[in-house]
């Protein structure tokens, strides 16, 4: 098991370095192939709405086939095939489409990870594990930072994505081969029920919103639009977008494994998730009111608001513990889908709010206010309807 999951974390560190590596490739895309920010906003939300629309299909399969082959497979075909596409595409429409099929890839990974910890470890250590798969896998987060902007300007981001691709294709050979799928005992061979009996769960209605809104903020602006934004506001070059993603991306680690254990230290699963949003909602406020104020005043924002956006471990472990345990693949994959899913689409909402902004702001930092508070009323607006959900530690 312990090999497995370890092949498991190294194609989860592959899906958080695809989604988020476009930031620090924002400004030679554009001088290449001429991909313009919106275009590369549009981009980035496809990556999370293929994962997204993904996660009902991965959830079907992780129930019915298991997560070997389903994570080796998608992994090899989408994750390799869309790095191999990105590294010969010649216009933006070839870059949203490599995005796509990553994202495709991505999918099942980190459900592949939850699903074996559901079925094969004590629900008290879920969110712990849940907790630290997500922080050793935000070593992809932190490499598509520093290190992908060297090896662009060293090797060029063509050559950087070739690699990229043998390594993806490396990753899933090596999960067919070392992964075991968990026994399913025999009483759960002919229960019944779908993705909508989950949905018919109330104690799950008011978790949605919050899966919806949660990683939004902190993918979108670590994703893409750190890149642009401390460019234009505060001209900071390649490098030191780079040092940028990495503090933010070592924060979202960090967050991860602080969450992880905290449903056990404060027995509440409910608050931890509400104070810690509610705290990632003030950090995007305080850029809102103070977009211009300084470059390592927004560094230390948008770390912060990394750190406190990384509970999606403890939301995960709140809501899989209402769902019966013959449904756990498409439980944890239908949370999955509201999380993703969310980012995706305020991703590529983003780009249309940034984009009215700019045409009428006399300066870059207003355009960048009005992103700001897009983002942060929906956090907030997530957090607030949580309120009514029901606590369970079980």
């Amino acid at each position: 098991m312990k090999i497995g999951i370890f092949t498991l974390a190294l194609a989860y560190m592959l899906s958080q370095f695809y989604r988020a590596f476009l930031a620090v490739l924002a400004p030679a895309l554009e001088a290449d192939i001429g991909a313009r920010p919106d275009q590369l906003s549009f981009a980035s939300g496809l990556w999370f709405l293929a994962f997204a629309l993904m996660q009902l299909p991965v959830g079907w399969a992780l129930d019915r086939i298991g997560p070997r082959r389903t994570a080796s497979l998608l992994l090899a075909l989408g994750g390799g095939g869309g790095a191999l596409l990105f590294a010969v595409a010649q216009s933006p429409l070839h870059v949203q489409g490599a995005m796509i099929l990553m994202g495709i890839g991505c999918a099942p990974v980190l459900m592949a990870s939850y699903y074996i910890f559901a079925r094969s470890l004590p629900p008290r250590v879920f969110a712990t594990m849940a907790g630290a798969i997500i922080g050793f896998g935000s070593l992809g987060n932190i490499a598509s930072s520093m290190p992908m902007a060297w090896a662009s300007e060293t090797f060029g981001w063509r050559f950087s994505l070739f690699v990229l691709a043998l390594i993806t294709l490396a990753v899933a050979w090596a999960i067919f081969l070392l992964v075991t799928d968990p026994e399913r005992p025999d009483h759960e061979a002919g229960a019944g029920g779908s993705v909508l009996s989950l949905l018919a769960l109330p104690a799950l209605w008011f978790i949605f919103p919050m899966m919806f809104v949660n990683y939004a903020a902190a993918a979108g602006i670590r994703g893409l639009w750190i890149g642009p934004y401390l460019g234009e506001v505060f001209r900071a070059d390649t490098a030191a977008i780079g040092q940028a993603t990495l503090f933010m991306g070592l924060a979202m680690a960090a967050g991860n494994f602080a969450y992880g254990p905290l449903d056990r230290l404060f027995r509440t699963r409910k608050w931890v998730v509400f104070f810690g949003n509610l705290a990632g909602a003030a950090t995007l406020f305080a850029l809102w009111l103070n977009p211009a104020g300084g470059f390592w005043f927004a560094i230390l924002m948008m770390a912060l608001l990394g750190l406190f956006a990384s509970s999606f471990p403890v939301i995960i472990a709140h809501a899989r513990s209402f769902v019966p345990p013959h449904l756990t693949g498409r439980g944890v994959t239908l949370l999955n889908l509201f999380g993703i899913g969310g980012a995706g689409i305020l991703q590529a909402l983003s780009g249309q709010v940034h984009a009215a902004a700019a045409a009428r702001a006399s300066t870059p930092a207003e355009a960048y206010q009005a992103l700001f508070l897009f983002f942060g009323g929906a956090v907030l607006a997530g957090t607030l309807l949580y309120l009514f959900s029901r606590d369970n530690t079980a």
